[in-house]
């Protein structure tokens, strides 16, 4: 799967919820869409990551401080 398959279905979901709404206009879409993003994310990276969180923060780019701290955050562990 490219980038650009996953773009795109980012893009669908998107204007379904848009649709979904039937005019009624969204509030913190930003946090939401990251939200909703973020979880999966940590968690498919995790588990090809074999639960290994130094592996798994350099494959997402980011500290892995802050991996353990969004990993706690969405309850992906205590």
């Amino acid at each position: 799967m490219s980038k650009k398959h996953i773009e795109e279905c980012i893009r669908d979901s998107l204007e379904s919820y848009f649709k979904d709404l039937r005019g009624v206009e969204p509030t913190a879409m930003y946090d939401m869409i990251l939200n909703v993003v973020e979880k999966p994310l940590l968690d498919v990276v995790m588990k090809h990551a074999e639960g290994n969180q130094s592996r798994a923060a350099e494959w997402l780019g980011i500290n892995r401080n802050t991996l353990r701290r969004k990993l706690v955050e969405h309850k992906l562990i205590k």
